[in-house]
């Protein structure tokens, strides 16, 4: 009987691992299939296995029940099948599960907590000094952020021009000593000097993102795995199709099992010169099939959305496609969609050269507002000039902008949402931007019990509200900058609220 590792408890929603040796000669990443079967009073889920190096075998699965589960372990190299039982024990206070589609536009987490996304981009954090990553783990601990995108292969690019601490692939890298900020984009796809072979993964670059994915969680953080772009100079955008899907499977059977995963199949999908739909489709089939837990699923752009309405998508990750307009558009994308849309790139607060990176701290706070007040989720990201290259928007470290400071308060507001997520209501009039709680065509009150109205880059001194002559409203004007709220009372029938006369400000009523 081979023998097994394993715990024989753990929480619900947390990852049950199973460890065992086989054999390390020939390819054991493509000469032999591992599955388990995991089976409960309530599930019974299949998961395939992966290998980890130097004879070690692992399975992964995410219990969905308090109860206790039986598994069943299946190689080609094993004599018999290995089986084993542990128990799921009730989660952890911090432990709320798979963030889901809750509302249709909006999210919550599998034990009905609604989740409201502030996110942030890092592109490759995971890939920096051990030291740098701690800065960005103590940064995002001290922060708003709950969900964070990143890489699992390395970035080349302006600012990223140095070599990451692994390589998802056995091989070695091309000279990067050649390049310099002028001629970097001469080298890219599959770049001269590189040798990799794409049927051998590095273990050690996986575990250490492991690691990466693991600290995330225990911060309460989402990890938007961005599987695939197309910044590269070392041939992982121009693999061939087997290649491709070897890599999928692999990553699927490694990361699957966390509560905190979202797969985001590209950044910039339409930036791949050896890519095209059927490829994009032929990945989300494999994502599908082989993620037992149905984690969210999106594909992001760079000019050119891909079809969010494809039955795969469970939200839009959208980049602008304006050079002005991005949160004003929500309405427009929710409509068109009817999915949750996360503002993943609304450009980034910072003074690089770069068009998309020199946005103030105070235009990307009333991007986040104004996405929010429009039922979507905005997403951060930051690129100040830095003596050494370290810009947030791709390795992490410190944040030295303004608009993060405020995104906390943002949060604390729309956790006051009755029910779960807000929606645009355009009827209280043409000249301000209002939520009220989501709602469906058979829930339709003309008198809602929750306005939050936005003024954003407008100045009122004084608005005007009516609603009915009976019912009784709270009032609380909200400075979204300087993150004061000042309580007005409680009013009937029609009723003025005083304003300073600054930008953003906003108003928040409420049934009393």
């Amino acid at each position: 009987m081979e023998t097994m590792k394993y715990k024989k408890q753990v929480e619900k929603w947390d990852v049950f691992e199973v460890e065992f040796q086989g054999p390390a000669t020939g390819n054991p990443f493509t000469d032999y299939e591992v599955t388990g079967t995991f089976e409960s009073k309530n599930e019974c889920t299949e998961a395939d296995g992966f290998y980890d190096g130097e004879g070690i075998y692992k399975l992964r699965f995410m219990p969905s029940f308090e109860e206790e589960y039986t598994f069943r372990i299946h190689a080609g190299f094993l004599d018999s099948d290995l089986e084993g039982s542990f128990t799921a024990t009730a989660p952890g206070q911090d432990n709320h599960g798979p963030v889901r589609v809750a509302n249709t536009y909006h999210f919550a987490y599998e034990d009905g907590t609604p989740y409201y996304s502030v996110g942030t981009t890092c592109y490759v954090w995971d890939l920096q000094s051990d030291e740098l990553i701690e800065k960005t783990l103590k940064t995002l601990k001290a922060s708003a952020f709950n969900k964070i995108r990143f890489c699992v292969f390395p970035k080349h690019y302006d600012y990223n021009l140095g070599e990451p601490r692994s390589y998802p692939y056995q091989g070695t890298p091309m000279d990067s000593s050649v390049l310099t900020k002028e001629n970097f984009q001469e080298y890219t796809g599959r770049s001269e000097g590189n040798n990799w072979d794409f049927t051998r993964f590095n273990t050690e670059h996986f575990r250490h993102f492991e690691k990466c994915i693991e600290a995330l969680r225990d911060l309460g953080i989402e990890a938007d795995l961005i599987v695939m772009h197309p910044y590269d100079r070392w041939g992982f955008s121009c693999m061939k199709p087997e290649e491709d899907d070897l890599y999928w499977k692999y990553v699927i059977a490694r990361f699957a099992a966390y509560r905190n995963i979202w797969w985001s199949l590209a950044n910039e999908f339409d930036l791949f010169e050896e890519k095209n739909v059927e490829d994009w489709e032929r990945y989300a089939k494999i994502i599908c099939e082989k993620d037992p837990y149905k984690h969210l699923r999106s594909i992001h752009n760079c000019r050119n959305f891909y079809d969010h309405n494809r039955p795969w998508i469970t939200h839009c990750s959208i980049q602008r496609q304006d050079l002005y307009k991005s949160s004003e558009l929500v309405n427009e994308w929710r409509e068109k969609y009817k999915k949750p849309v996360v503002l993943d790139e609304i450009a980034y607060e910072g003074n690089i050269q770069h068009g998309w990176g020199n946005i103030s701290g105070e235009e990307m706070l009333r991007r986040f507002w104004e996405a929010a007040v429009r039922g979507g989720y905005p997403g951060h990201g930051e690129t100040y000039m830095h003596p050494q290259d370290i810009l947030w928007w791709s390795h992490g470290g410190e944040l030295h902008g303004e608009s993060h400071k405020r995104f906390g308060f943002l949060l604390d507001i729309m956790k006051e949402t009755p029910g779960i997520g807000l929606m645009p209501y355009e009827k209280c009039g043409w000249d301000e931007v209002c939520a009220v709680p989501e709602e469906s065509t058979s829930q339709i009150k003309a008198v809602k019990e929750y306005y939050l109205f936005y003024y954003s880059f407008m100045r009122p001194s004084f608005r005007d509200f009516y609603f009915d002559d009976e019912t009784a409203f709270e009032v609380r004007v909200l400075d979204t900058w300087n993150m004061t709220v000042e309580n007005r009372g409680i009013h009937k029938g029609k009723f003025r609220v005083e304003l300073p006369g600054k930008q953003y400000m906003a108003v928040q009523i409420k049934k009393a």
